[in-house]
């Protein structure tokens, strides 16, 4: 590294300037996650080398993409395009800011070449030349054009990373220094700790510890800078970086393994040494093997990742085994290593894309190891306490005025961090909620968790839900937090008079003291009035978060009735898709289709269980006669009288099913044959004994013949139980209808 000692002062100072700006900088950052779009594949070349896909109207052929990232069905391909409509912006000297890129890119602006990083070759390829961050120029009309972005990648992920955002090149400094802030200063007392530990190792001769000691700070201490998007600041060589965040990477373990080997002694050092020189001899064929052109160095993070997953759980393995029996000082090592070792994993976890993208605080991690085995070197070596003690508490009094500036500083922050982290688990709890409202059987239950769940949901902003009652009437169904006298009363208004719905865009400025949100629930029956109210005090929020804020929690209680309303809705079409697929609309009765998948399930558990099954199936005596005779509007009138008798003859576990036209099909799990012919013969006379009348005129009496079987007691073979009651039923024609017959065996 080439940068001078003044260079990194005046970098550090920066950065913690970035602090005081921080959130001046994410404010003028203008995030792009909307309107983006892919294509696998290249575009084929025009003749003056521009692109043909830029001119191309092919809306068929390009996809939506919530980020533009690693697409589906990428199958080995090593080409994307990835377009997006610029949003409307005031900036003065706009630009692009991209955290990277998988590998190469090229930017393509109204047909002409924005932006171009690393070498495309003559058919598109290039060789990886490092992952910086990108600043790329904008004109200043760019507001509703579309932007096109090339992408080459051999690599595992394909695409763009991080955050893609608009911004000007001063806001852009000020958020590079303010997000590099963290892992420079750890950077600089990570190295301030390995100039500790190398002067107590020279004055500690024999003492290989503390010699490791400052090998792990010092490749701790340079990964964090080379890692560091502040790096580029330094020096702009994207690839220098690279190698040396990857050399330093790599020797990471070999560190820790040395130190856990020295630490633990001889029991299973051996294979924590053979884990060191494994990881050594990687680490310079990894690097060694990339500067000659062997290998792609960003090929090598892979695989290195995935061997020191295995290599950490057989380091955990024995650390485990050995944890009871070791000393105090040792078990607070490996303690403090094993937080340093999660959020590595974490961090890796996040690169390969198996957890969404966030800033994993490693470098905290690193440097709470590093503390704590400087701690307990220091205890262990008497002859260096007080001279350690005087270097810590100096140490500790620059952190203390660092920090008391810091504080100072960063006051404004404070609120903001709060709202965002009671953001987050409000979110949190919303997913969780959504999932419970999916996994109701209908909307009534999904209701009765969401009246639970809704105080949680929305506290600290007192509030209260109504809904909509037969009467069209707005009542009150719970109220949470501490609110103004009469805020909530028992009902609203009929038609919610008086009431203003809090839509978006709202000003800070302009909000009333009562929010309110309706919730709607679209089915086949609802009508334009919305199901349900939300209604919320006014947030109070701190003066220098009152704008701000204000607007985030009234968008994200908007968003979040929406949703709770489209997951209602969806509730509601099933349940109604449901009932139209499995009813009869004439009787009210199951249909054929019910009844065909409720047998081939009755037939399983039956079988399973052992328990006997019973079916009856019965005809309306000379019904065609009947309809002939009266017309079909009363033979209608018949059908559903019979429908409603059913009901009173059998029980609740009794299936009862319209087979079609006037066959009806009766399913009783448990019965016996003998209980079957008990309730078919009820049925029977309940059935004749009922006077048909239509339009006021008697119509006389019906009869029925039914046939019944029951498995296993007079029909062994499940697969013939339909046939025999079907037979029975004809038996039961023959013989001269209005009777039971049962089956024979």
């Amino acid at each position: 590294m080439r940068a001078s000692h003044s260079q990194f002062v005046v970098l550090l100072v920066l950065a913690a300037c970035g602090l005081w700006f921080s959130s001046a900088a994410s404010a003028a950052m203008q995030p792009l996650d909307e309107s983006w779009q892919y294509r696998w594949g290249d575009s084929p070349v025009l003749a003056d080398g521009t692109p043909a896909w830029l001119f191309e109207d092919a809306p068929d052929q390009w996809h939506d993409i919530g980020f533009p990232s690693n697409p589906p069905g990428r199958d080995g391909r090593d080409y994307a395009w990835f377009r997006v409509t610029l949003p409307e912006g005031n900036w003065f000297h706009p630009v692009l800011y991209v955290y990277s890129v998988d590998i190469i890119v090229q930017v393509w602006f109204r047909g002409e070449r924005l932006y171009q990083y690393g070498t495309f070759e003559g058919e598109g390829r290039g060789a990886f030349e490092g992952w910086p961050w990108h600043e790329i120029q904008l004109p200043d009309d760019y507001e509703g054009e579309t932007l096109y972005f090339r992408v080459f990648s051999d690599y595992t992920d394909i695409g763009l990373w991080g955050e893609v955002a608009i911004t000007e090149p001063p806001d852009l400094t000020l958020y590079i220094l303010s997000q590099s802030a963290e892992d420079l200063i750890v950077s600089a007392l990570s190295a301030l700790i390995a100039g500790l530990a190398l002067v107590f190792a020279c004055i500690q001769r024999g003492q290989k510890s503390l010699a490791t000691v400052a090998l792990f700070s010092s490749l701790v201490a340079v990964m964090l800078l080379a890692e560091s998007q502040a790096s580029l600041l330094l020096l702009y060589r994207p690839l220098f970086w690279d190698y040396l965040a990857a050399a330093s990477y790599y020797l990471i373990p070999v560190a820790l393994t040395l130190l856990l080997a020295q630490w633990l002694g001889k029991q299973r050092s051996g294979l924590i040494r053979g884990l060191m020189w494994f990881h050594l001899a990687y680490a310079v064929g990894a690097v060694v093997g990339a500067l000659g052109g062997l290998v792609a160095l960003s090929s090598t993070f892979p695989v290195f990742d995935a061997v020191l997953v295995v290599s950490l759980l057989l380091i955990a393995m024995v650390a485990v085994r050995q944890f009871s029996g070791l000393y105090r000082e040792q078990q607070i090592l490996l303690l403090a290593c094993g937080g340093f070792v999660a959020l590595l994993i974490l961090d890796m976890a996040v690169a390969h894309g198996f957890l969404p993208w966030g800033r994993v605080p490693v470098s905290w991690g690193a440097l709470g190891f590093s503390l704590a085995v400087i701690g307990i070197s220091v205890w262990h070596f008497g002859r260096t306490q007080r001279a350690l003690h005087q270097l810590t508490a100096r140490l500790e009094q620059k952190v203390r005025e660092r920090t008391a500036r810091a504080e100072a500083l960063a006051a404004r922050e404070v609120a903001r961090g709060r709202l965002l982290a009671l953001e987050s688990k409000k979110s949190q709890k919303f997913a969780d909620v959504i999932a419970a409202l999916q996994d109701c059987a209908g909307i009534e239950e999904a209701f009765e968790g969401l009246l639970r769940a809704m105080p949680e949901l929305y506290l600290p902003i007192a509030g209260g839900f109504y809904r909509r009652g037969q009467n069209g009437r707005y009542e009150c169904q719970t109220q949470w937090g501490e609110a103004r006298a009469g805020a909530f009363p028992l009902a609203l208004g009929q038609g919610l008079s008086g009431i203003t719905e809090t839509v978006l865009p709202v000003r800070s400025d302009e909000l009333p003291l009562q929010l309110y949100f309706f919730l709607r629930v679209e089915s086949g029956h609802s009508g334009p009035e919305p199901e349900g109210v939300l209604a919320l005090e006014r947030p109070e929020l701190p003066d220098e978060l009152k704008d701000y804020g204000s607007l985030r929690v009234i968008g994200w209680v908007h968003q979040s009735v929406e949703k709770i309303g489209i997951t209602l809705s969806g509730l509601a079409l099933r349940a109604e898709l449901q009932k139209f697929s499995y009813e009869d609309s004439l009787t009210g009765l199951k249909n054929r289709r019910h009844f065909d998948e409720l047998f081939r399930h009755e037939r399983e558990v039956s079988v399973r269980s052992e328990r006997s099954l019973s079916l009856l199936i019965f005809d309306i005596d000379h019904f065609k006669r009947f309809n002939d005779c009266h017309g079909h509007e009363a033979g209608d009138q018949a059908l559903r009288r019979v429908g409603k008798l059913l009901g009173a003859c059998f029980r609740g576990s009794d299936t009862v099913c319209r087979y079609g036209g006037e066959e009806f099909a009766v399913l009783m799990p448990g019965a016996s044959l003998e209980e079957a012919r008990y309730r078919a013969e009820q049925l029977r006379g309940a059935i004749a004994a009922e006077r048909i009348e239509h339009r006021g005129e008697h119509l006389g009496y019906l009869t029925i013949s039914a046939g019944i079987a029951c498995w296993p007691e007079n029909c062994p073979a499940f697969e013939g139980l339909f046939r025999a009651a079907d037979m029975a039923l004809y038996e039961a024609k023959e013989a001269g209808r209005n009777r039971v017959v049962a089956a024979t065996p």
